[in-house]
């Protein structure tokens, strides 16, 4: 009987730990910066920069397009009319996916019985407290939307978000990209004093 409730509890245990890290991971970290003093009411149009860091080899990805889909999408959302020349912004983004290793450790307790298991499971010794070690792979991901002043060169907004990859996002990088977008722009700032068409 205590053995089976040892072994119950180390259970209950290894499930609430599991709840607990999956409820970390619930969803990407977004951060953003603006520059003080910047007047957004005054832009009306945006482009792209020539050559996005997520291009490779000389060539546009379609990584790259389903960035400028998402992008384009929130910015003529916010009121901004794309314009191949004379724009006043200028959006140029990044993505970086890398693998990442996880060393986790959890307490568990095993029942001893003793030497050549002379107690049989008619009686159970004291528990053994030892940690149990995972290692847990995954990919994380990055993404960067800077937004530049094209007359200035200045950097005006920029847009961050980090979190770990999930298996659908790997699947379906076009809507994993639009919906990582949509929460960037979420932080754009003075969403309001952009002039509507």
């Amino acid at each position: 009987m205590l053995l089976k409730n040892m072994k119950q509890l180390v259970i209950t245990c290894a499930a609430v730990a599991t709840l607990v890290i999956t409820g970390c991971a619930s969803g990407p970290k977004v951060r953003s910066d603006a520059a003080e003093n910047i007047n957004f009411s005054s832009y009306k149009t945006f482009a792209f920069m020539p050559e996005p860091a997520t291009d490779k080899a000389g060539y546009a990805t379609l990584v790259t397009q389903h960035f400028k889909d998402a992008i384009s999408a929130e910015m003529t959302a916010l009121g901004y009319q794309y314009s191949e020349t004379n724009a006043d912004l200028l959006v140029n983004f990044n993505s970086n996916v890398e693998n990442r290793t996880d060393i986790r450790s959890m307490p568990t307790a095993n029942v001893h019985y003793g030497y050549y298991n002379y107690r049989r499971g008619i009686y159970a010794g004291f528990p053994l407290h030892n940690n149990d070690i995972d290692t847990i792979r995954y990919k994380y991901g990055t993404v960067n939307i800077d937004v530049v002043d094209a007359a200035q060169k200045q950097l005006v907004w920029e847009g961050v978000s980090e979190g770990t990859l999930k298996k659908s996002d790997l699947e379906n990088p076009k809507q994993a990209i639009a919906e990582v977008v949509g929460l960037i722009f979420q932080q754009y700032p003075s969403r309001k004093s952009v002039p509507q068409s």
